[in-house]
């Protein structure tokens, strides 16, 4: 049997076209496919480059649930610096989005912060961290 292979994460979001809008925004993430309609639209999102490799599936249904203090439950996404940790943080804080103010740790957590997506689900931002492009070893 062949190892698996890690290829997608599905999650259900109460608006698609908010949830689809932010990670555009926010993370960069484009539309690789959709189908259906209206609140039986799905759509597959991806970073350029990575198709692929790794996508989240946005399944219309959830429902919009805060996030409640201290869980640190959370979606991650590398940055190439703490400027743009910093420039993300202050973007979200605009918007009434930031959910954990940008703040270093000790190896390997690194520096980072949070920003609410639109179903209430933490999307950290880091820098850093021994995962993602230019990152450092373990």
């Amino acid at each position: 049997m062949s190892a698996p292979s890690f290829t997608h994460a599905a999650l259900h979001v109460p608006d698609i076209d908010e949830a689809v809008a932010f990670f555009a925004d926010y993370c960069q993430l484009h539309e690789v496919h959709s189908r259906g309609q209206g609140k039986q639209r799905v759509v597959w999102l991806a970073e350029r480059g990575r198709e692929k490799v790794l996508v989240f599936v946005l399944i219309p249904g959830g429902s919009y649930d805060a996030q409640p203090e201290g869980n640190f439950g959370h979606l991650g996404f590398a940055l190439d610096s703490k400027q743009a940790v910093d420039d993300v943080a202050a973007k979200a804080r605009v918007e009434g989005r930031l959910a954990w103010e940008p703040r270093q740790a000790d190896f390997p957590v690194g520096y980072y912060c949070a920003v609410r997506g639109p179903d209430g689900r933490a999307v950290e931002f880091s820098f850093g961290q021994p995962l993602g492009p230019g990152s450092p070893d373990l």
